[in-house]
């Protein structure tokens, strides 16, 4: 087996691409306009009177590792609490990406001090995208 992508419902296309390609470093491999029967309004549980968008992305060495799918602003209800699923990221730098987050009006929590089962050591934030979604953004400081 082999876990391909995850996958989060978003609003608004410019503003989620700002978060996940321009601040979290992901490239955008395509975009397509889905079409009326796709599989999404199904598992997603979609309004079919919606025209949805998909979303691939990737990092250098990981492809495709990241979906959007986008309904348009107004389609869409934040997620609700308590948050169900957090995809985490480790990033070159906790500190830029927070601020580029900040600068743009992501939501982001306080940092937190990282230890992980192995004992390793570092720093973690969490971030929230503007439908709710949340990411975990981490990067290990001490073996």
């Amino acid at each position: 087996m082999r876990f391909q992508r995850a996958n989060y419902l978003v609003s608004n296309k410019e503003r989620a691409l700002l978060l996940y390609r321009d601040i979290l470093g992901m490239s955008l491999d395509f975009m397509k306009v889905s079409e009326e029967d796709s599989y999404s309004y199904d598992v997603f549980d979609i309004d079919d009177s919606i025209a949805i968008e998909f979303a691939l992305l990737s990092y250098q060495d990981q492809p495709r590792v990241m979906a959007l799918t986008i309904l348009g602003d107004g389609n869409l209800e934040k997620n609700p609490l308590p948050r169900r699923a957090a995809i985490c990221i480790e990033v070159d730098d906790v500190d830029d990406a927070v601020s580029k987050c900040n600068e743009n009006g992501f939501h982001c929590y306080g940092e937190d001090h990282l230890i992980t089962h192995d004992g390793r050591e570092g720093k973690e934030v969490g971030i929230l995208d503007d439908d709710g979604n949340l990411i975990v953004i981490y990067k290990i400081e001490k073996a």
